[in-house]
């Protein structure tokens, strides 16, 4: 029984001697540099869907809020500014169906091409810069992608989809994408500094 007492005391210091510099639990993250004041002006949008900045800059805002990383301050009072730039919005037509006047589709008039889904392609460029220098802390670039269902037509007598589920369904899936992108962006500017 002493014995087993002595070699458990023996393992356990040894556990404690070799993790000494390991934490239990996450690591503590931060800005580049152990800044903490950062300011998040409106994200730059020279893609050609309007009003999608406001999504990717309140996502990044969030993101910033829940983690307790840093604190959101004016221009003026920071530290840091957080830089982000909409590179590129891109709709992309798949599921196509045919329509050939009669089997599963008979309401689509001859030679019509119906497309079922569409995919958005998103790519945003974001940059940590210190504001006393200018400089650049860190870079990065985020790419994302997410499919919705296109408006159908489902009665004979409609010879139109819904334009208006087409464009609410773009902006809330965009909006879905730009969570998850800048939840990518802050995890990688935050982690191992």
């Amino acid at each position: 029984m002493r014995f087993a007492r002595r070699l458990f005391t023996l393992f356990f210091l040894s556990v404690v001697v070799s993790a000494c510099a390991y934490r239990f639990g996450m690591r503590e993250r931060a800005f580049p540099g152990g800044y903490t004041q950062i300011a998040v002006p409106v994200f730059k949008n020279v893609s050609s869907e309007p009003g999608i900045e406001v999504l990717f800059t309140t996502a990044m805002i969030e993101e910033i809020e829940q983690s307790r990383v840093g604190r959101l301050t004016p221009a003026n009072e920071s530290q840091l500014t957080l830089r982000g730039k909409i590179i590129n919005i891109r709709y992309v037509a798949g599921g196509v169906v045919k329509g050939e006047g009669k089997g599963n589709l008979p309401h689509l008039p001859q030679d019509s091409v119906l497309a079922t889904e569409y995919r958005i392609l998103a790519v945003v460029d974001v940059e940590l810069v210190r504001i006393s220098d200018q400089k650049s802390l860190w870079a990065g670039r985020f790419e994302g992608e997410r499919s919705y269902s296109a408006p159908q037509m489902t009665l004979s007598t409609a010879n139109s989809v819904n334009p208006l589920y087409n464009q609410s369904a773009r902006y809330q899936n965009i909006g879905l994408m730009a969570k998850d992108m800048m939840s990518e962006a802050h995890d990688r500017m935050t982690e191992n500094f």
